[in-house]
């Protein structure tokens, strides 16, 4: 069935950073053409890190010095140009230059890194987290329970507690980041700044339902252009998106949101099934999954939570009929 339209798609040549809006892409089974080619690596911990360990990332945007030609992957990468807050540009080709203003933003020692070869699978590795990160990274107090990670196969556990990234990709946990014009509406309306540079979704689709209806995808597959999809699981949001970013004004009161609405979620990961060209403006279909009963109840206690609450938030807030 019909579910929307390709709104907009969104690459980020390094991890952390602001990226830049394609009118079109190639995807192939690793990501979208050029996504999460460069990453900073902190250089105390020895590992690759994220705004959630350095907030201050986030105020740089970066773009590639020239379209990536086809086949650039993991240990194959082109050059990016970093804009720091203050407006200058450093492009990739002069890593001394980088390594010190990057430092000087996130305030500690840091390195700008290429993605690695797959075979250099301890270039992946990470830090394991204490429960005092995750409580700082997901904006979490001492007296209130952590994230409910249940709905995480174990195998992708398992490989994020051993990897900081899944190896071939500077991405937190999948291929792809969906969003839904109608959960960014949903949420608006009770309050806060939902521009949609603050979730870093890849594709942004522009929905005619109501609510939170990507959560209503779990389990099964997308389809558009030349590309399939297949949506994992609901994407748990840290504080990344009430932050200050590039363009976009700190605002404390789309987390408080996202945490009331949403169980602390809004969009979903996917998994690229079908490689192919897709383009802004391509029909969006859906296979549904086959048993949404048997989807919701292996995800655990909070998934089952967010698709309850997405159907009776779209009724409550949008009048019958709307769209973003």
């Amino acid at each position: 069935m019909r579910v929307g339209t390709v709104a907009a798609l969104w690459r980020y040549p390094v991890k952390s950073m602001g990226g830049e809006s394609v009118a079109s892409s190639v995807l192939d089974q690793r990501a979208l053409h050029g996504d999460r080619m460069w990453a900073v690596r902190d250089l105390e911990l020895d590992a690759v890190t994220t705004a959630r360990r350095l907030p201050s990332l986030l105020a740089c945007t970066a773009r590639f010095v020239e379209e990536p030609p086809e086949g650039v992957g993991p240990g194959d990468v082109v050059p990016v140009v970093v804009t720091f807050p203050d407006g200058s540009e450093v492009v990739s080709t002069d890593p001394s230059t980088m390594d010190r203003r990057l430092s000087e933003v996130a305030g500690k020692p840091v390195t700008l890194v290429p993605l690695p070869p797959l075979t250099d699978r301890a270039a992946y590795r990470g830090v394991l987290s204490s429960k005092k990160d995750l409580r700082q990274q997901f904006g979490v107090a001492d007296d209130e329970p952590l994230p409910d990670l249940s709905m995480f196969p174990l195998r992708k556990l398992a490989q994020l507690s051993v990897y900081a990234t899944p190896v071939g990709i500077f991405a937190d946990a999948y291929a792809l980041h969906v969003v839904t014009t109608s959960s960014l509406q949903a949420m608006a309306a009770h309050g806060g700044d939902f521009d949609v540079r603050r979730f870093r979704p890849n594709i942004v689709v522009d929905s005619p339902h109501e609510g939170l209806v990507e959560q209503e995808w779990i389990g099964g597959e997308l389809s558009a252009g030349d590309v399939r999809a297949r949506i994992e699981i609901p994407t748990i949001r840290c504080t990344i998106p009430l932050r200050e970013q590039a363009g976009v004004p700190a605002d404390p009161a789309v987390m408080r949101t996202v945490s009331q609405q949403g169980e602390r979620c809004l969009g979903v990961y996917a998994d690229i099934t079908g490689p192919g060209l897709l383009r802004v403006g391509d029909e969006v279909h859906l296979d549904p999954p086959r048993d949404q009963g048997a989807v919701a109840a292996s995800f655990g206690r909070l998934a089952g939570r967010v698709k309850r609450n997405a159907v009776r938030t779209g009724n409550r807030i949008l009048p019958s009929g709307s769209r973003s």
